[in-house]
């Protein structure tokens, strides 16, 4: 009883802890990197759990992922909170605290240690590397996929206590859907069979002299691996449909060539311990370096060697090093860049599941090396309360820098160098809060460091746009369409411009290039139906219009134009029905009441001469 008092203590401990550092969300709005694309610009997700975006959600590579999981778990934030960007963070901050709370029971009841447990489970909860996983809305997926890590291992705990088909179907269902939740819980299988080494102690051979609390009988390695076959296969299977969803993204050997990958790789793996211990310019987004001394990357692996080969040699005697340090250097596998995706150098959000192996080597290594020190008991439980409380503040003050888009860009721009990205996105920022003077300089500050950035290019094309400047903002969409064939805003704004210009038949090509990547965008259909009425069209802008209706049957201003086309064509009824859809849906449309009327007296007046 007094144990179970205690881990409700612990617990308490724990959730105060960390709703006392992030409970500033609560006042924080989205920010425009990538919360556009998973939230506030998505009307799918808005419209919240729909029948149509739940099917939309299994099926779509939107922001070149498949995380139907993620994107339910946003839509019944919508549901619930409408667009409140506090309710979104405080839906993220339960998760967080949910995954820290399950790492502290399941630690605790694979190696019976309470205080190590606590420690391992407050460094998770306090780190500062972790907030952009927590305060970031978009990166729902991370603490989401991390819930279903956690409860897959605690099904696996209670399977390994007593084996059976009913205690295995649990780890293969939490398995799945945090794989659909984000594809990053793809290395599990890996983490289950080095805790099947310590703390479970089930390997026959050889076996660490430290074994957990549970001691379920040893089985052999062959024995091991067959049972995670069934997840293995599954892993084989999501991991295709995540290489389908990452295709746009994933950078070609062209623009990151293998040996840069390779040394970038092994300066991160240092990078992020060192930043663990460190935690000090913390940014959004990691610019790749253009190059990496080679002293410096062959200095990295050589330190990672020598790492490796010392906690192999501990692994019988100090089986939470070995655990602890591949838990890690595995984990960061799918995101450490040897396979691209994005054009971040590292990012701290891959650090969420990965610490938590240094964390086990922390808490279980350094009252190890204390062993005999007379006062180890009070220097550890000191050194544990100065550290948690920095990390405390630390995080705290990262946090602050999610406050909003300006603040977080902002700061990245203060603590890294070249930081192109950042210079557009706060131009971005700046932008749409009327400051044009100081968002051009930070677009071309972003050209300056990368003169093929697509998003500084679009981002100045939108702002010269809005100055008249029409044949600057062209040159600049078409450099973006260069750059990026596939990006269907660009298309639709060419479009838009070179409509303005009167070259009806170039706005033609890209509104219809725009349409081949994204064919259900009804305003687009229903630009292009207004160049080809210019074209004299008459047909194929009905067609256009008519699918527009089809996919947005509540544009009032949709309804109107297809009116009007259908008057030029003398199809009167068509006409008068699609004036009556748009007066139905805006009944103050004048527009629409006066070309009804209009209508009206024209097929009347059709009608009193046929009659004749």
């Amino acid at each position: 009883m007094r144990s179970v008092h205690l881990k409700l203590t612990i617990s308490i401990f724990l959730i105060a802890a960390t709703i006392l550092v992030y409970w500033q969300l609560t006042r924080h709005d989205f920010v425009t990197f990538d919360d556009i694309t998973y939230v506030t610009e998505n009307s799918y997700i808005q419209s919240g759990l729909t029948m149509e975006g739940i099917s939309w959600s299994f099926t779509t590579f939107r922001g070149a992922n498949w995380h139907p999981v993620t994107w339910l778990s946003h839509m019944l934030d919508c549901q619930l909170f409408g667009l409140n960007p506090g309710m979104h963070h405080m839906t993220s901050l339960f998760f967080h605290i949910a995954n820290t709370i399950l790492l502290f029971l399941i630690i605790g009841k694979m190696t019976g240690s309470l205080w190590r447990s606590a420690f391992v489970a407050a460094l998770f909860a306090l780190h500062p590397l972790h907030v952009e996983s927590v305060a970031w809305v978009a990166e729902r997926k991370d603490v989401l996929s991390t819930l279903f890590w956690m409860l897959t291992l605690w099904a696996y705990v209670r399977y390994v206590e007593l084996p059976s088909l009913i205690r295995y179907l649990p780890i293969l269902l939490f398995f799945i859907l945090g794989f659909m939740a984000k594809s990053m819980i793809v290395t599990l299988p890996f983490v289950l069979l080095l805790l099947d080494y310590w703390p479970l102690g089930r390997l026959q051979l050889p076996s660490p002299e430290k074994r957990g609390k549970l001691k379920p009988p040893k089985l052999s390695s062959f024995r091991l691996i067959a049972e995670k076959i069934p997840l293995l296969i599954f892993v084989a299977l999501l991991s295709i449909v995540t290489l389908l969803a990452e295709g746009r993204a994933v950078q070609s050997l062209d623009n990151f060539q293998l040996m840069a990958r390779i040394s970038n790789a092994l300066v991160s793996y240092v990078t992020y311990i060192r930043m663990m211990f460190w935690p000090a310019g913390l940014a959004v987004f990691y610019p790749y370096p253009q190059t990496i001394p080679i002293w410096k990357a062959l200095g990295a692996g050589l330190m990672l060697i020598c790492l490796t080969g010392i906690f192999i040699k501990a692994a019988r005697t100090r089986p939470h090093l070995f655990v602890g340090w591949f838990w890690y250097l595995g984990t960061l596998v799918p995101v450490i860049g040897l396979v691209q995706v994005g054009n971040q150098a590292m990012a701290d959000r891959y650090t969420y599941i990965p610490l938590i192996g240094l964390f086990i080597m922390i808490a279980w290594g350094i009252p190890d090396v204390l062993e005999r020190w007379r006062y180890r008991q009070i220097a550890l439980w000191i050194s544990a309360g100065l550290l948690l409380s920095a990390l405390t503040v630390c995080t705290w003050l990262q946090v602050r820098h999610w406050k909003n888009t300006i603040s977080l860009f902002t700061h990245a721009l203060n603590v890294t160098a070249n930081n192109y990205l950042a210079h557009s996105s706060l131009g971005a920022r700046l932008m749409d809060k009327g400051r044009h003077n100081e968002a051009l300089k930070h677009y071309y500050e972003a050209l300056r460091i990368k003169p093929q950035y697509p998003l500084a290019h679009y981002n100045l094309a939108n702002a010269k746009s809005a100055e008249g400047e029409y044949e600057a903002a062209i040159e600049h969409f078409l450099e973006v369409v260069r750059l990026e064939p596939k990006d269907a805003k660009a298309h639709y704004n060419l479009g838009v411009l070179l409509a303005r210009k009167g070259d009806f038949s170039a706005a033609v090509k890209h509104y219809t290039k725009a349409l081949s990547i994204r064919p259900n965008d009804a305003k687009t259909h229903n630009n292009l139906a207004v160049v080809l009425v210019n074209l004299g069209k008459f047909d194929e802008a009905v067609r256009r219009l008519s699918y527009a209706v089809r996919v947005n049957p509540n544009d009032a201003v949709l309804h109107y134009n297809l009116g009007v086309v259908l008057s030029h064509l003398d199809k009167l009824e068509d006409a008068i029905r699609e004036f009556r859809a748009a007066l139905r849906i805006r009944p103050d449309y004048p527009m629409a009441r006066h070309q009804l009327e209009l209508a009206l007296k024209q097929h009347e007046n059709v009608s009193f001469t046929s009659q004749e």
